[in-house]
């Protein structure tokens, strides 16, 4: 089996912050303005994302369209969990990061490693979605709870977050911050940042947004985002992540094992 997961680069963010735009209005499209419920959206986009994880587990190889598209219904899905257990933003906080920890303990326990560019066994693959699921569910928890309690509004609570990344990134490529929290803590703070900018852009304009709508805004970022374009990782030749294709670390800039196999003679991979 090839390895699941693309290449992490720029785009991968870009494309993972639209993703998670599209997510956040395509729930609120189906569960507001269709009137359909928060219920039974949860039951749609459940049964959508067990027949999409489903083929996503099956594939032997990375393919763009069917990678993504889990990725969308799995953070629609971590949103709805948040919102149907009713319970405080404390409390779902506290829970989804418990469970987050606790696979992440798994994995390691089971894989000893955490690396998200050598996703290839089904065992593996298993263990980074339910850690996706759980960045997620964790991440509208956390962000409501920050935004909603400190009545930030929509375009400062985005600002907000994506200054957070962009410190992360700082940490790591200037600080020494390790590879494997890097990625989950962005991979967290994407989401609130991605639900931030949707509702910015399909809000009415009385509650601080563009009203835009929630057709409108889900198209465009779903339409930008379908022109991205990734290798998959097992193609990568240099890791900014400071990890190597078989999970083992090295310190961010050194040459990664396929620039070394290359012996100078490999530029480029084609995508």
């Amino acid at each position: 089996m090839l390895n699941k997961v693309p290449e992490i680069t720029l785009y991968f963010w870009v494309i993972k912050v639209l993703a998670t735009t599209v997510a956040e209005t395509a729930a609120d499209f189906l569960s507001v303005d269709l009137n359909v419920g928060l219920t039974a959206t949860s039951w749609v986009m459940g049964g959508l994302l067990i027949a999409v994880l489903s083929a996503q587990l099956r594939a032997r190889r990375y393919v763009p369209g069917l990678y993504w598209l889990t990725v969308v219904l799995i953070s629609i899905v971590g949103t709805l969990v948040t919102d149907n257990l009713g319970a405080s933003l404390a409390t779902t906080t506290t829970v989804f990061a418990v469970l987050l920890a606790a696979t992440f303990t798994a994995w390691y326990g089971s894989e000893r490693t955490l690396s998200i560019h050598a996703v290839h066994t089904t065992r593996r693959e298993a263990f980074y979605w339910t850690a996706i699921l759980f960045t997620f569910a964790l991440g509208t928890a956390a962000g409501d709870l920050l935004a909603e309690g400190l009545d930030l509004g929509y375009a400062f609570s985005a600002l907000l977050f994506g200054g957070a990344i962009a410190a992360l990134w700082v940490g790591h490529a200037r600080l020494g911050l390790g590879a494997v929290l890097s990625f989950w803590a962005a991979y967290i703070l994407t989401r609130p940042l991605g639900a931030s900018l949707g509702d910015y852009l399909s809000q009415p304009r009385a509650d601080g947004g563009l009203d835009l709508g929630t057709v409108i805004t889900s198209a465009l970022f779903g339409g930008v985002g379908e022109q991205g374009r990734l290798r998959p990782a097992s193609y990568r030749l240099a890791d900014p992540l400071g990890e190597d294709q078989d999970g083992s670390h090295r310190e961010p800039g050194t040459p990664s094992d396929a620039v070394r196999a290359s012996s100078g003679t490999q530029t480029a991979v084609s995508a």
